[in-house]
């Protein structure tokens, strides 16, 4: 019954924004948010990523969902047991910026999914040598784009990331920040902690102690995974011995880092 009234509203939706009255789609820009590599453009960009899917979401269902925006030149749904993630090429980029204003946050089976820009991986700057730093108490309005902001006064700063909730869409209210200059990265500390971004004051920490080993690194990594399932912004800051993840049963996934983007 859902698939159905989903097709429905699809078609109305259709019908609606290609009606002859209407010469042109509306002219509406998405906020950049969420998973976007910094100084990413969207100019050129006509395919969006989809994630967070229900499971029972067909390929031909969300191709008739997402054709609401405008026409379609592909669609790519990519299984998995507990949510899903697909991506949509449209012909026209306004549509894709359409479905990103339009379909951002709609629940599918009762599971908001999130629609974004899609982008190659090899976008973002491989920061696995980096310095990284952690960032708290941000407020709910950060987003990856405005973290970069923020620390890019640092000429090194190459990435900066901010924690999501998979299931809310919600920011977690911290995130992480990458420096390929270790003083860059503890001035960014020294200087930034207590600082207002948004409508919070942040602090800032070493995602690990010292963070000056490629074996620190992958624990920061595979840290910052934990926190995504199991942690909170209170807890982001340091795991104790007595609370690493090979000695909680709780742990039941592990972190795969340096794959290549195909």
């Amino acid at each position: 019954m859902q698939q159905q009234r989903l097709r429905q509203h699809a078609m109305m939706q259709h019908s609606l924004y290609h009606h002859p009255a209407l010469l042109t789609p509306p002219q509406i820009e998405p906020i950049l948010s969420g998973n976007l590599p910094p100084g990413f453009d969207s100019s050129s960009c006509r395919s969006v990523y989809v994630g967070n899917i229900h499971p029972q979401v067909s390929e031909s269902l969300l191709q008739e969902l997402f054709s609401s925006a405008g026409a379609l030149e592909g669609c790519k749904l990519i299984r998995k047991d507990k949510s899903s993630y697909g991506f949509v090429d449209y012909f026209d980029r306004s549509a894709a910026a359409f479905a990103i204003v339009t379909l951002n946050g709609r629940h599918i089976f009762g599971q908001p999914i999130k629609v974004n820009w899609a982008y190659a991986s090899s976008q973002r700057e491989d920061t696995s040598g980096h310095f990284n730093i952690f960032v708290g108490d941000l407020s709910p309005e950060v987003t990856d784009a405005t973290l970069f902001a923020c620390f890019s006064v640092y000429p090194t700063c190459s990435d900066a990331k901010v924690m999501w909730d998979q299931k809310t869409g919600r920011s977690r209210g911290f995130g992480f920040v990458s420096f390929r200059n270790q003083q860059d990265a503890q001035s960014a500390i020294n200087d930034l902690t207590g600082k207002w971004l948004g409508s919070r004051q942040i602090r800032c920490n070493w995602a690990t102690k010292g963070a000056n080993s490629n074996d620190e690194k992958q624990s920061s990594d595979s840290k910052s995974v934990v926190e995504l399932t199991n942690g909170t912004s209170e807890e982001a800051q340091q795991v104790t011995n007595d609370d690493a993840p090979e000695k909680n049963p709780q742990y039941t996934t592990v972190y795969v880092g340096n794959l290549a983007p195909e």
